[in-house]
């Protein structure tokens, strides 16, 4: 069974190691495989979290099967008064747990948590080739914007991101 919960502080090494893995397993989220390890830290992350989720304004969410993390969304939320109602979007799901239904939920929640905190724009990127996260984005709502040219170099090549959003 699937729980859904805020990342407690003391779950940090293993959120660390799920981001890690994740570098690993796509080519869709930002970083290279063990990039992570060479331009951050692991307290740099728990620095991040207890800052800007746990004392701040930021929504962080993971799924947890067995007490294994599988999966993570987060929503930064704008910093100034102009843009504080909006979040930017990022999820990662391990490959074994995808088309399980966990990124309906994190959305369904991270809906709950916006609602909540006059959040109105929820904006994400996603790289053009990535048809099952685009699909997942649109079932929830999120529409294209427009299209962020050569925005990643991935594996060689320069890579189209959409760039969507949600207007709740």
């Amino acid at each position: 069974m699937i729980i859904y919960s805020k990342l407690e502080i003391n779950r940090i090494k293993d959120f660390w190691e799920l981001l890690n893995r994740l570098d690993t397993e796509t080519d869709y989220m930002m970083y290279e495989p063990n990039e992570r390890k060479a331009k951050t830290t692991i307290q740099e992350l728990k620095l991040d979290i207890q800052d800007n989720v746990i004392q701040g304004f930021d929504f962080l969410q993971v799924a947890t099967e067995n007490d294994k993390i599988v999966g993570y969304i987060r929503a930064e939320r704008g910093k100034f008064e102009r843009n504080f109602h909006t979040a930017y979007i990022v999820i990662g799901i391990l490959k074994k747990y995808r088309g399980k239904g966990i990124g309906t939920t994190f959305f369904n929640n991270l809906d709950l948590w916006a609602k909540t905190n006059n959040i109105v724009r929820l904006e994400l990127t996603v790289e053009c080739c990535n048809n099952t996260a685009k699909n997942l984005y649109e079932k929830n709502g999120f529409k294209i914007e427009g299209i962020r040219k050569k925005s990643m170099f991935v594996a060689g090549s320069f890579v189209d991101e959409f760039y969507m959003a949600k207007i709740l």
